[in-house]
């Protein structure tokens, strides 16, 4: 096995630094594991056992930190949205016009603004797309209660009042 790059004395400073000022567990596990190399020689093994990482996961930001500096230690994670139909400027501006709908007082049907939205992008997408980007929005069920087509009110009006339980028997 070849041996790993040395790192200078200024490296050694500023990633000390930066261990210093690191916010999240993430971040400081990141620089730790490249200053553990600077300052004490530390073999990938060793470190990976320190860290509680892989060998390879510690080689792997090893060659980051040469290759991209610093920048790369520190910082945001992998998250977000990396596969969309739309930006989420285009989702809201294509909502507005069932938005217009919702405030007459109209019932929104999931089942139309899934056809618009896939006339939108192009194909056919799944109906959890819809549903995600309805919540993504702040939009949420309303849905009014559901009363059987049978039922009678003044006959359900009678039972609570002849009900044994009830308060109102008089």
């Amino acid at each position: 096995m070849r041996k790993p790059t040395a790192l200078s004395g200024d490296a050694i400073e500023r990633v000390g630094a930066l261990l210093g000022r690191t916010r999240t567990k993430a971040d400081f596990r990141r620089v730790q594991c490249v200053w553990l190399r600077a300052s004490l020689g530390l073999s990938s093994q060793e470190i990976a056992v320190a860290v509680g990482w892989s060998p390879n996961t510690v080689r792997a930001w090893h060659s980051r930190y040469l290759r991209h500096g610093e920048e790369i230690l520190v910082g945001a994670g992998r998250g977000g949205r990396r596969h969309s139909y739309l930006r989420p400027d285009e989702e809201e501006a294509f909502l507005e016009g069932f938005l217009e709908q919702a405030e007459r007082g109209g019932i929104l049907v999931v089942g139309e603004i899934k056809t618009a939205y896939e006339q939108r992008v192009g194909h056919t997408v799944p109906k959890s797309t819809v549903y995600r980007m309805l919540a993504r929005h702040g939009w949420r069920k309303i849905a009014p209660r559901p009363r059987h087509p049978k039922g009678d009110p003044s006959a359900q009006e009678a039972f609570k009042r002849n009900s044994p339980r009830s308060s109102r028997t008089k």
